[in-house]
């Protein structure tokens, strides 16, 4: 049976990243006179050649997402579960080599969780855990999911990759969507973040889409973790990890996250640094490729640039978020994964968005409402 790692193998990170830098005023005008774009365009416009056409870009961007999504915005939340993990991964506040507090939520402690969050009108959840198999896997997640499920209509997670009877198991128990990232799609450098434990399995988790496709899980996501290496060619990887997704599943609906590194106990400073106006390039990149994908803000990124980007491509986001198990009903911060950059309220979030023209969406549509 094929998976995305059989494409994987057949390309080589140096001759794209080559290629990109290769594309000319040319390659990128071409591609925007395209009414629809290949891989070959989102490489010209993810290149240097194509910064200076940003803001034809954007306004081709906005307008798609206004055409496929209209003046909504989908709002979730992380919930942390555990920040327990058996991995050693050089950019994470997890880390099992880090010393911090180690707490996984028990039952009261989700309930707890799961009301403060009620309270906040969140009904998207994003499950979060580290990556701890035998403490933190599928006898917890057994326990756990239907109890939580009870409370949400839309429940994600991303956690540790899972096998494809494990996921079909995990839908049955009331899990929607799952979020896996590759964090860096360079084999070379992924070895060099992620020193011990299952998580060194590069291959296992490039296949993990593959499974979660196969098992009927209704949404996946997908993205790489920016600045871990060059950023155009880790993103180029991603783009073409969903076109091969979306022709092989093509009953699954997808998202697209672009995470940049953030401070965090025992981090690292980015390989690749990317600017704000990188980063809108990136976001108007893959809505100008894939006008169908979701494009998903996380609160890494400022109050301002958030604000400011919505009307671009941005079809969800994360509000009010913790990053810590019991966040929400105890807020204790030195138990993060990482330092968060928009810490306003979910309700002031709300309010800016509402501000802007845009309606917020608290709840994920499903499945279930298509018949």
């Amino acid at each position: 049976m094929t998976t995305f790692s059989d494409v994987f193998n057949q390309m080589d990170w140096d001759d794209i990243r080559l290629s990109i830098y290769s594309k000319t005023t040319a390659d990128v005008e071409r591609a925007l006179r395209k009414p629809k774009r290949d891989l070959e365009d989102f490489k010209a416009l993810i290149s240097p050649a194509a910064e200076p056409f940003l803001e034809q870009m954007a306004q081709q961007s906005a307008a798609l997402t206004r055409k496929r999504f209209g003046n909504t915005i989908g709002f979730y939340v992380p919930l942390y579960l555990s920040n327990l993990c058996a991995n050693d991964c050089t950019y994470c506040g997890f880390s099992m080599s880090n010393k911090l507090k180690r707490r996984t939520l028990s039952e009261a402690d989700i309930e707890r969780e799961c009301q403060a969050i009620k309270q906040l009108k969140f009904d998207s959840l994003l499950l979060v855990t580290g990556e701890h198999e035998t403490k933190v896997g599928m006898n917890y997640f057994r326990q756990v999911l239907p109890k939580i499920k009870s409370h949400f209509s839309y429940l994600a997670m991303e956690v540790q990759p899972l096998d494809q009877d494990e996921y079909a198991e995990l839908k049955t128990l009331g899990l929607d969507a799952v979020m896996v990232y590759q964090e860096t799609y360079n084999p070379r450098t992924y070895a060099e973040h992620h020193l011990r434990g299952n998580k060194t399995d590069f291959h296992y988790r490039l296949q993990t889409p593959d499974r979660l496709a196969r098992a009927g899980i209704d949404k996946i996501g997908v993205g790489a973790l920016i600045g871990l290496d060059e950023w155009r060619t880790d993103c180029f990887y991603v783009a073409a990890h969903l076109h091969y997704l979306e022709r092989t599943y093509w009953q699954t609906r997808y998202s697209i996250s672009f995470p940049r590194l953030r401070p965090c106990t025992g981090g690292l400073q980015p390989k690749s640094i990317m600017n704000d106006r990188q980063l809108v390039q990136l976001l108007c990149a893959y809505r100008l490729l894939n006008p169908e994908v979701e494009l998903s803000l996380s609160t890494r990124e400022s109050p301002a640039f958030r604000d400011n980007v919505l009307p671009l491509g941005v079809t969800t986001m994360s509000a009010g978020s913790k990053t810590q198990p019991g966040g929400y009903a105890d807020d204790v911060p030195e138990l993060e994964q990482f330092a968060i950059n928009d810490d306003r309220s979910a309700e002031a979030v709300a309010t800016a968005v509402q501000q802007r023209g845009f309606q917020v969406v608290w709840k994920d549509w499903h499945h279930a409402y298509s018949g």
